[in-house]
């Protein structure tokens, strides 16, 4: 068995695991990276690049057709075929070999295989062609690895050959019916993209609302927009059994009863969460259990049973680090990338003896995923959020002041489209009179989101936000309105 040594081992070459091993190079230390997929992970291939190419097309028609002018010049349907292509040029036909020399241009040093923790500081590579091979880290250990789609336990699903999220983004043919299973953001995004690319679209949300987690007239505003597409949405609602008959259909079950409705489909796509792939990444050998998220401190260190880093021993600053979504902090590539620049870079601080800034808000630690995470559902119309939710303020018991506004009414919205529709949302802390969340839905308002984020993060007065004038006529001039609506006096 051949034995390498690094300074830094990183399982899992997602844009996470990237960007760990970049900030420890950029350090001064050696970084091997292990991937037994394609180098740029799930958000390249099957997530983020894939499904927003996916849903251009039919966002940019439906914008298009939203404008006295140009509504006239698109009246024929999306081509589907064309769009499938987009989708593969942003995937690069699923092929890493850009990826793969960015590392080789970044100095870090790819090993092809599964990784396997096989101790502390040791990682086993099995590689294609099954030998094993085995790393050891000088200093740390990143495990990258990411989640993969639960599949429920619905009678008849596993042998139906159901889709997760992969195989919704690498579709080669547009299904005429698809039946989704969720109500989250995938769903959501997916009933939007199919219906778009002319699928017959059949939502199942087993709770009362779509996009849950938001605030309440998010779920309620793409509910209404994906009912008008003819996505049948039916809430409250579950399959009991799923079929796979001669034919290669689907058939559908919706309860128990003998007569119980039957929806009949071409594919059934699962997106019903996540799961962390950690099963069969050797945590056994150092104490910790498989198959869970990897619980960490804000510098991104792996803790054990006991709350303490893993190998914080005898001085030892500790050496497991857990990065993205494998931890369960927050299940964002944007997230996780930040995750990633803050365990890279104090990697490389603990092995050289360099200070570590772990104070909140510091260089070396994960702060924002606690109070200032921003997302955008690609939806029609798009929601855009950051910071906590009304809902989030009243479980924590936070006295908050809350300010809605119709953007309908704001000017930049009568020239972005005829009857637009969108609302937005501000959330003010009195004590502070700082923003500490905000959600904007509507056509365009993704753009909204990072002024929003700066208000947060930056912990921006209220008194300061006035003087942030807003270009005329943009959607943006919604700050001023919720201002004004909130009042200069009474936050």
């Amino acid at each position: 068995m051949s034995e390498r040594v690094f300074d830094v081992v990183v399982i899992g070459a997602g844009p996470v695991g990237e960007n760990v091993a970049d900030r420890a190079v950029q350090g001064g230390l050696t970084a091997a990276i292990v991937e037994g997929e394609l180098v740029g992970g799930e958000c390249s291939y099957w997530a983020c690049m894939p499904t927003k190419a996916l849903l251009r097309p039919g966002a940019a028609l439906r914008a298009a057709r939203s404008v006295p002018g140009a509504r006239e010049a698109f009246g024929a349907p999306l081509d589907a075929e064309a769009a499938l292509h987009f989708r593969d040029k942003a995937t690069s036909g699923w092929d890493d070999a850009g990826q793969v020399s960015w590392l080789d241009s970044a100095g870090i040093t790819l090993v092809r295989g599964h990784g396997r923790i096989a101790g502390a500081r040791r990682v086993e590579v099995t590689t294609p062609d099954g030998s094993v091979e085995t790393l050891v880290a000088r200093h740390a250990v990143a495990v990258c690895t990411g989640t993969s789609a639960v599949i429920p336990d619905i009678p008849g699903l596993a042998d139906a050959s159901p889709w997760t999220n992969r195989e919704a983004a690498a579709v080669q043919v547009v299904p005429d019916r698809l039946v989704i299973v969720g109500g989250g953001v995938v769903a959501s995004e997916f009933a939007t993209g199919f219906s778009s690319l002319g699928s017959h679209v059949t939502m199942l949300v087993r709770g009362d609302a779509l996009l849950a987690a938001n605030e309440p007239f998010a779920g309620e505003l793409v509910l209404d927009a994906l009912r008008e597409e003819g996505v049948d949405v039916r809430t409250g609602t579950s399959a009991t059994r799923i079929e796979r008959t001669a034919d290669g259909s689907l058939t559908i079950s919706l309860g128990d009863a003998p007569d119980a409705e039957e929806l009949h489909a071409d594919e059934i796509l699962i997106a019903t969460g996540r799961h962390p792939r950690t099963d069969d990444i050797g945590l056994d050998s150092v104490g910790l259990e498989a198959g869970r998220s990897l619980e960490t401190d804000d510098t991104l260190r792996v803790l054990g049973a006991n709350g303490t880093p893993v190998g914080t021993e005898d001085d030892d600053p500790g050496w497991l680090y857990a990065v993205g979504d494998v931890n369960g902090r927050v299940l964002l590539t944007h997230q996780g990338k930040y995750q990633a620049r803050a365990a890279g870079d104090v990697i490389a601080a603990r092995a050289l003896g360099q200070p570590v800034d772990d104070a909140p808000w510091g260089r070396h630690v994960a702060t924002a995923d606690h109070t200032a995470v921003p997302q955008v559902v690609f939806t029609e119309p798009e929601v855009a959020a950051v910071g906590i939710t009304t809902a989030q303020a009243e479980r924590e018991g936070r006295e908050v002041k809350v300010v809605d506004y119709d953007l309908h009414n704001i000017a930049g919205a009568s020239v972005t489209a005829q009857g637009y529709t969108g609302r937005a949302r501000l959330i003010v802390d009195p004590s502070t009179r700082t923003v500490v969340g905000a959600t904007f839905v509507g056509a365009g308002v993704a753009d909204l989101l990072h002024s929003a984020t700066i208000a947060v993060v930056g912990e921006v007065p209220i008194e300061r936000l006035w003087h942030a004038v807003p270009s005329y006529p943009t959607l943006s001039e919604v700050w001023l309105r919720l201002l004004e609506a909130l009042g200069r006096d009474t936050a």
